[in-house]
């Protein structure tokens, strides 16, 4: 009996993160509009400050934050875009975060 072919949708993956670009996600995802063009300079005080940040610390906050997990002031905010971005996404972000002086 042949296999039938599973639907595009699901044979459609996520780029490896390795593969991301995490400077082109910064501004595609709209981190951009709230932590500032340089990741450092956030239209708000209390928003956090991102370029050089620990790049397991970053992951695991936006993780949670994904999740629900983490579930204070400002993460209503972050929630909000939170479904825009997929694991492998998160990953390059933080790695390119963490990279920024």
């Amino acid at each position: 009996m042949a296999q039938q072919a599973a639907p595009a949708a699901m044979r459609e993956t996520a780029a490896p993160a390795a593969t991301l670009n995490g400077a082109e996600l910064y501004t595609q995802k709209t981190c951009v509009a709230c932590h500032g063009k340089d990741a450092k300079t956030p239209i708000l005080p209390e928003y956090p400050k991102l370029a050089g940040q620990n790049e397991a610390y970053m992951l695991q906050q936006m993780k949670d934050i994904k999740s629900g997990a983490r579930s204070n002031g400002n993460t209503a905010a972050m929630k909000g875009v939170m479904h825009l971005v997929n694991d492998d996404e998160l990953k390059a972000l933080a790695v390119y975060l963490a990279s920024l002086k």
